[in-house]
């Protein structure tokens, strides 16, 4: 099958296309043929080798023997079944993530069946339905699962027009929230049709300075610091960064000084963030938009 990965931490030029045996799923796996997969900042990142303390993961001076083929999100059909699988079969249409293992930068993967994978509903291509998987499924974690964000609240989602932020702006909207937005001017018009009320144009701005106060600030893109939101959080507001090792100190201790609190996770098993996802999406309740980066880059197989 073709590939493609890295030896190398590095710019994308340590990419590489190659052949690779195909894999043969176990007692428990399937295997899926991949049609649609991803090219998302945390890869982007993980190719690089930062931030530095993530190789404890991957591989301290080369990515280590399960990383080099990347890809976290994919779209795809099943190809074969372990003799233990019971809830899927051959030629199914399934759309996840990868979790640690990555691989979907390839034209097959193997799963476990109770991985955080999901039916593609009729009438969603492949393409939209793996674009939509790690931006939706990341922002639902952080935006209903950790802040419980219900109607009457002010939410900011810094990062509006990203692959995270086009959905977090629509998963705020729809929970009642009235919701602001950060990015630039030239995607201002997209992030208000997705829901957005107000966009702090960071090119012209500094939206720290104004004046207004929000329940909860959502950080898709790491381009922030607890610190430098106060100003714009609520007495009892709550900011959401996706990453950074010293938001956990500032989770902790915010979790016992009072006042605005710092919330932190990580988003591996999307079993329910899928599922909520798959409904969206045959019920056509969701805009995925793929393509200074606006939605998701997409790679077809």
């Amino acid at each position: 099958m073709r590939a493609v990965m890295f030896n190398a931490y590095g710019p994308p030029e340590v990419l590489t296309q190659v052949s690779l045996p195909a894999p043969e799923p176990r007692r428990d796996q399937v295997l899926v043929r991949v049609h649609a997969t991803t090219v998302t900042t945390a890869e982007c990142g993980m190719r690089r080798g930062e931030p530095r303390w993530g190789r404890v993961i991957l591989g301290l001076r080369r990515p280590r023997k399960g990383v080099p083929v990347l890809g976290l999100e994919f779209a795809g059909e099943v190809a074969a079944v372990g003799p233990a699988v019971s809830r899927t079969r051959v030629g199914d249409r399934v759309f996840g993530f990868t979790g640690f293992s990555v691989g979907a930068n390839a034209e097959y993967k193997c799963l476990a069946e109770k991985a955080s994978f999901t039916m593609i509903p009729d009438g969603v291509g492949y393409t939209e339905a793996a674009a939509a998987v790690d931006g939706f499924t990341t922002a639902w974690h952080f935006l209903h699962t950790m802040a419980g964000v219900r109607a009457g609240q002010r939410v900011l989602v810094i990062g509006g027009s990203g692959s995270i932020g086009t959905y977090a702006v629509q998963i705020a909207a729809r929970a009642g929230a009235e919701v602001h937005a950060v990015c630039s001017g030239r995607n201002a018009k997209l992030v208000e049709s997705l829901g957005a009320t107000r966009v702090h144009d960071y090119t012209v701005s500094d939206f720290t300075t104004s004046g207004e106060r929000y329940d909860v600030v959502f950080d898709t893109v790491s381009r922030s610091s607890f610190a430098a939101c106060r100003p714009v959080l609520a007495p009892r507001g709550c900011y959401l960064p996706t990453t950074g090792m010293v938001n956990n100190v500032h989770a902790l201790r915010t979790a016992v000084t009072g006042g605005p609190r710092v919330r932190t996770g990580m988003s591996v098993r999307k079993h329910a963030a899928l599922a909520e996802l798959r409904d969206l999406l045959a019920q056509q309740r969701l805009r995925v938009d793929s393509g200074h980066k606006v939605g998701n880059v997409v790679v077809t197989v």
